[in-house]
């Protein structure tokens, strides 16, 4: 299961081998100065915490959403399972705007 680690000042989304696969991506960084906010949200599947289309990664609707959410204002990485709860790590700049993590 993916889980966040700082490193040197950077944080990183390490995830499994597993998840690297069906995700089409590798961990995730950025700088841990760019962090906003992090919040935790039950049931990540509601339209108020996906944003945007699924490209490219896998989905299961309900068991897993892995990788990339493209929206027009930017993109999110997704790393959620089954309808538990999130953690979400919002960015002020970097590659993605948010890290939505299964907890």
């Amino acid at each position: 299961m993916a889980k966040v680690i700082e490193v040197d000042g950077e944080l990183v989304l390490q995830l499994s081998l597993r998840e690297k696969i069906f995700a089409f991506h590798g961990n995730p960084r950025a700088k841990a100065s760019d962090l906003i906010s992090t919040t935790e949200m039950e049931n990540p599947w509601r339209k108020e915490v996906l944003r945007g289309m699924r490209a490219p990664g896998t989905a299961i609707p309900y068991i897993v959403l892995l990788g990339t959410m493209r929206f027009k204002g930017g993109k999110d990485f997704t790393a959620i399972y089954k309808r538990g709860a999130v953690r979400i790590y919002e960015f002020q700049a970097g590659e993605f705007k948010r890290w939505i993590v299964s907890l």
